[in-house]
């Protein structure tokens, strides 16, 4: 049976974090569906790119192996590899066209120290973090508090997260921000932050 959105899972109680505790791959599951939502909307890839890149990402989410689709589509359409970080670049321009508030590329974030206390003291959303790909690039110990990744859509998800955790935990609402990273900053941090 096709559902009527046409890049939903199969199972939507899986993909929805909202049906009971979600693991980190529910949420990388519900990023994929909203960026390929995005990536349609825009018209920044065909619908059989976009399916053959969520295959991809399916699978190595299923191995417990973060993916963007970013990166996925970018592969899927043929671009040479020294091509790769304009065209993910550009398809994130692309989406964050669409989103308020829109998310500019800081092109220091790849300089900034990982908030190694901060993850300590959030486990899960330093694994969430990692399943999307999307570094928490500061934390001002839990006042203000910095997500980027090249998704715009990954790193507003986490910057969700990261406000709703700190608010249970001390019952104050952080000033958290989500921006964009160049490919090349982007692989470096999340090689660096999550040992890839």
């Amino acid at each position: 049976m096709q559902s009527t959105v046409p890049f939903q899972a199969v199972d939507e109680t899986q993909a929805d974090p909202r049906h009971g505790a979600p693991s980190v791959w529910d949420f990388a599951e519900a990023c994929l569906q909203r960026t390929a939502e995005a990536l349609h909307e825009c018209h920044a890839a065909s619908t059989p790119e976009i399916h053959q890149a969520i295959a991809t990402c399916r699978e190595q989410h299923a191995a417990e192996k973060p993916a963007d689709l970013l990166d996925a589509v970018a592969r899927v359409q043929g671009h040479d590899e020294e091509h790769i970080g304009p065209v993910i670049q550009e398809l994130g321009n692309k989406i964050a066209l669409g989103l308020n508030p829109f998310q500019p590329v800081i092109p220091f974030g790849g300089k900034l120290i990982a908030p190694s206390a901060f993850y300590e003291s959030f486990d899960m959303l330093h694994s969430l973090a990692r399943a999307l790909l999307t570094p928490v690039i500061f934390a001002e110990d839990t006042d203000a508090i910095g997500t980027a990744s090249v998704n715009p859509i990954a790193a507003a998800i986490l910057g969700d997260e990261v406000e709703t955790a700190v608010h249970r935990r001390f019952g104050i609402r952080p000033f958290v921000t989500s921006t964009r990273l160049d490919y090349e900053s982007w692989s470096f941090l999340t090689r660096k932050h999550f040992e890839l």
